[in-house]
């Protein structure tokens, strides 16, 4: 299994804060996962608030967990109560139930880490993380045709808007 590196980690935040920028989203803060869910880097801009380590953190965690975006594991959540409460008690880290987090995927489809990215609504929170994940030459779940996700076993929602 093939992880992510220091660099890449890097560029992922930077870019999805470039995104923000553009977006003229609130200050975000953004946490990169490795394969093995561990933190590879964390980054938070100015003015954002506080628990948004342990947020974007518990975003990237929970993809990584159900190997879903943190959307889908969301919606997992409401289907299956009991699974997913039960899957939080046994895991190792905390696994936060809001949308944000995203897979990171090699040009091959292997998940080599997860983003985790909070500070503004939802929407925003995953857009910008998709794009950084593209920006730095990587690929999320949604980079994939249908036939490729179906190999994958990726599990993909509605297409995400800006709400605003």
């Amino acid at each position: 299994m093939r992880s992510i590196t220091m660099d890449q980690a890097l560029t992922i935040i930077l870019k999805t804060f470039e995104r923000a920028e553009e977006m003229k989203a609130h200050a975000l803060a953004a946490c990169v996962l490795d394969a093995g869910g561990r933190v590879k880097a964390f980054l938070k801009q100015d003015g954002a608030s506080l628990m948004r380590f342990e947020i974007s953190r518990g975003k990237a965690f929970g993809a990584l967990a159900m190997h879903r975006s943190s959307r889908m594991v969301l919606q997992k959540s409401r289907e299956k109560p009991a699974f997913m409460d039960t899957l939080r008690a046994m895991a190792d880290q905390p696994i936060f139930l809001e949308a944000g987090g995203q897979l990171i995927r090699d040009e091959h489809g292997e998940i080599i880490g997860a983003i985790g990215v909070t500070g503004d609504v939802n929407e925003v929170d995953d857009l910008c993380a998709i794009e950084g994940i593209r920006r730095a030459g990587l690929k999320s779940d949604d980079d994939f045709d249908a036939e490729r996700q179906h190999q994958l076993n990726i599990k993909n929602g509605p297409p995400i808007k800006d709400p605003r």
